[in-house]
């Protein structure tokens, strides 16, 4: 017992772990939040693109010596904008050094780093939860959130705002790269888990924090990158949940067809949350 809790309090002795864990379990939270909506909406890749994007305005922003992080989210926003309106009005589908821009160097985040994150990352998690409904509504059906006079166009934009602040948030702690799997793989685990959207969003922030606060203290001890730690974990709780879920996991799946081809059932098809 006194070894597990030296395992986990030796690392949270020194203060670059401590703002480590705490960058981690900012960043954790609001990807996993967003991650659910990305999953739902089918814009899993969406991250992918506006990470990318994000790279010319920090490198624009570095030459000319303005703050990355406005950099970032200029080009992210631009990115974000030009392909909702693209989507919307074309046959076209969306599917410091600045190594850690890309890798991310959440080591080595500063007092000002965090701040900065955490004022992105209340900001924009605050106001994902506070429209949780009318996002919800506008990923599953658009068209009925349009009858019933929500804002579809602000959702449709607000949405690719928050991926960007997002990115925004979780550069210097897990980099461009990294984060992509952080906005897809919350949502993704939280699907193949529950048919509740509520459940869902809670599945998901509780795998994106305890993957992180595990992936942080797991590269102290191991002396590893950090972002790649936290990534690695969620990939391990995906794979677990994609063989083992209760509905839509591989397992079940085979006894479901088995089952279908004794005769026994019909063949049933899961349902997307919706609660």
């Amino acid at each position: 017992m006194n070894r597990a809790m030296d395992w986990i309090s030796v690392p949270l002795s020194y203060p670059f772990m401590q703002r480590a864990l705490i960058v981690a379990v900012l960043v954790g939270a609001v990807c996993a939040v967003l991650s659910c909506y990305l999953v739902l909406k089918g814009w899993s890749l969406m991250g992918d693109a506006v990470s990318h994007a994000v790279l010319p305005g920090i490198v624009i922003a570095y030459a000319i010596g303005l703050p990355l992080a406005l950099g970032a989210f200029v080009a992210g926003l631009a990115c974000a904008l030009f392909t909702g309106y693209l989507k919307e009005n074309s046959r076209v589908k969306t599917d410091q050094h600045l190594n850690h821009i890309l890798f991310g160097n959440m080591l080595g985040v500063t007092v000002r780093d965090l701040v900065e994150t955490g004022i992105i990352a209340g900001m924009t998690l605050l106001a994902v939860l506070a429209k949780r409904r009318d996002l919800l509504l506008y990923c599953f059906d658009a068209n009925h959130a349009r009858v019933i006079g929500l804002p579809v166009r602000v959702l449709h934009y607000g949405l690719l705002i928050f991926l960007s602040l997002t990115i925004v948030a979780s550069l210097k702690a897990v980099g461009i790269i990294l984060v992509i799997a952080m906005l897809v793989a919350p949502g993704a685990i939280a699907y193949l888990l529950t048919d509740s959207f509520e459940r869902m969003l809670i599945i998901a922030a509780a795998t994106a924090i305890g993957s992180s606060a595990l992936g942080t203290i797991v590269s102290f001890h191991i002396d590893g990158a950090t972002g790649a730690c936290i990534v690695l974990i969620q990939m391990a709780v995906f794979l677990l949940a994609f063989v083992l879920a209760p509905k839509r996991g591989l397992l079940a799946a085979r006894r479901q067809r088995r089952a279908v081809s004794e005769g026994a059932l019909p063949l049933l098809d899961a349902s997307t949350p919706t609660r």
